[in-house]
């Protein structure tokens, strides 16, 4: 039901300059593998292969990495190293990409109303690509999609996090509809802790209805100046039902250095084992 993901990848990535002054945040490795490889990877196990990402300048490398690189296959091809690019080549065959790009950088909810024009009017998947997210036995996109089957509404991705770190996330006041499961009442933008109506954090994963891309355009900018995705979620939980999905594995924030550097050890200590 769900054939699209978008992924918005127009942010400059200013906690990791200089290294992404050149580099997209979205292309860092973890160990051998660009952080939205792992996201594709995650959307292509949910049965999605309709891959569109929202751009910006400098983020060129993204469509190069999704695209066949005729001269280094050619120079390796026959050799011990071809295996290197097996998983990429079978990402590139199983999926179709689309691009288009974010000229001015004004929040995620105008990333996600850009990426209209390449979604149009079904239902889809919205993966943050800095959020990488293990699952325990199936992927968070693919735990979601058959949530979706179920309610057939929007549906963020949420886990509890420390009080004292809600002035990260955008955090949700929810009634439980079942187990990991809730309703959503409010939803507030990075409040202060004793602002907070719970510790329940939004992540970088959601399920969208196409009337979101109306919602946003008549919402006006919030935190920061920025038109706020949380903003118009919470028209949508206002006027029809919004769900949160307490996910089923475990995310590593590689938007910041700690997280980035976190998820590395896990994948080396997976791959030494």
């Amino acid at each position: 039901m769900i054939k699209k993901c978008l992924i918005p990848a127009a942010g400059y990535g200013t906690r990791f300059l200089p290294a992404t002054k050149a580099i997209p945040k979205e292309m860092l490795p973890i160990i051998d593998k660009p952080l939205i490889q792992y996201g594709v990877e995650e959307a292509l196990e949910a049965g999605i292969n309709i891959i569109a990402i929202v751009t910006g300048r400098g983020k060129r490398a993204i469509e190069d990495h999704f695209d066949k690189s005729y001269e280094l296959e050619h120079q390796i091809k026959g050799t011990s190293k071809e295996h290197y690019l097996t998983e990429i080549r079978e990402v590139i065959d199983r999926c179709t990409f689309t691009y288009t790009r974010q000229i001015e950088m004004k929040g995620l909810g105008h990333a996600i109303l850009t990426g209209e024009v390449l979604i149009g009017n079904e239902p889809f998947a919205v993966l943050l690509a800095d959020d990488l997210c293990i699952g325990e036995e199936e992927g968070i996109l693919k735990q979601m999609t058959e949530l979706y089957k179920k309610y057939r509404c929007p549906i963020v991705a949420i886990e509890e996090v420390d009080k004292s770190l809600t002035h990260k996330y955008g955090i949700v006041e929810a009634k439980e509809l079942e187990e990991n499961v809730f309703v959503v009442s409010n939803m507030v933008e990075k409040p202060k802790p004793e602002d907070a109506p719970s510790n329940l954090a939004i992540i970088g994963r959601y399920i969208l209805t196409p009337d979101i891309f109306e919602i946003i355009r008549n919402t006006e900018p919030g935190l920061g100046g920025e038109i706020q995705l949380t903003d118009a979620l919470l028209k949508q939980a206002k006027n029809g039902m919004v769900i949160a999905y307490r996910f089923k594995g475990k995310r590593f924030d590689c938007g910041t250095p700690d997280g980035y550097v976190e998820a590395t050890n896990y994948f080396y200590s997976k791959l030494k084992n």
